[in-house]
């Protein structure tokens, strides 16, 4: 179980205090604890190889798999407000020819999660042939998962849109909770991010 890579109150006032510490304490380390039991006595793959079966695998690999990967990347995903940096000039380009604009693509992802009916992921994905899309998930699955809806390809930002990730300070207001999320993204992670998928390699932690 992995320590936030910052304080729980780090992300105030984006994200409060205590959605942090149930968020983190609670669902993560649920998640991590039915996974191992899931996988005692057995050969234990990388959570990152775990995801690629991780459908055919079903129950607890899937979801308590695909929980324990989804939540380590989502906290990496994010930094203090004001301490993410910008994309890097590539990522950033990629974005222009990919949608338009910065503004164009946060419109689109923000749709992607906005509209996921019930609880999952919007992700932003290099696909297969190195462009950049948008796309979502239900529940804790991921792009990475073979036979997983949406379009399959290698995450490098994706935001949790399950209510108890924002239900405290933003009650039924997904849009608002998606839309003031943008303050704490890392892009500066996320760039790195972007040029190892560029190399066909997925976040590992």
């Amino acid at each position: 179980m992995p320590d936030l890579p910052y304080d729980y109150a780090a992300l105030e006032p984006i994200i409060d205090t205590e959605t942090m510490k149930l968020h983190h304490d609670k669902h993560h380390a649920t998640y991590v604890k039915n996974v191992n039991a899931a996988l005692e006595g057995k050969d234990m793959p990388s959570i990152a190889e775990l995801q690629k079966g991780a459908l055919k695998a079903g129950g607890a690999i899937r979801n308590s798999g695909g929980g324990v990967y989804n939540h380590d990347f989502f906290w990496q995903a994010m930094a203090p407000k004001g301490s993410g940096g910008a994309p890097s000039e590539k990522l950033a380009k990629a974005i222009d020819e990919s949608f338009g604009s910065m503004d164009d693509m946060k419109k689109k992802f923000a749709s992607a999660g906005a509209t996921r009916f019930g609880s999952g992921w919007a992700w932003l994905v290099v696909d297969g042939s190195g462009k950049l899309q948008i796309t979502s998930t239900p529940n804790q699955d991921n792009p990475l998962m073979e036979g997983a809806d949406g379009v399959a390809g290698i995450p490098i930002l994706g935001i949790d849109v399950w209510e108890h990730a924002y239900y405290l300070k933003y009650q039924n207001r997904r849009p608002d909770y998606i839309n003031s999320w943008w303050e704490v993204v890392n892009w500066k992670k996320v760039s790195s991010w972007y040029d190892d998928a560029l190399g066909g390699k997925a976040a590992s932690f």
